[in-house]
């Protein structure tokens, strides 16, 4: 299965960033907060969009942004134009 955003919105997969543990407490799933940044895995059919960011690119993301859905196995998010913050290069 494909996934393909429509209008202004971008389908995201979260970064891996580490987990850090801080003297030796292990934080739950549920106190951990959503990661904000993530890399564009489809942009959706607004061209202006497009000409802003492509597949690929890094953002930074709006922390209370997007849909989470699952697709064949794999995590996504996602968002639309307005809660894109800033494209990391």
């Amino acid at each position: 299965m494909q996934l393909k955003p429509i209008d202004d919105r971008v389908a995201i997969q979260a970064s891996d960033e580490e987990e850090k543990k801080v003297g030796g407490i292990i934080i739950p799933d549920t106190a951990k907060e959503k990661p904000q940044i993530g890399e564009i895995v489809a942009v959706g059919t607004d061209e202006d969009l497009k000409e802003i960011v492509k597949v690929g690119d890094k953002i930074l993301y709006a922390k209370y942004g997007g849909t989470d859905v699952d697709v064949d196995g794999q995590k996504y998010t996602i968002i639309s134009r307005s809660d894109i913050l800033a494209v990391i290069e």
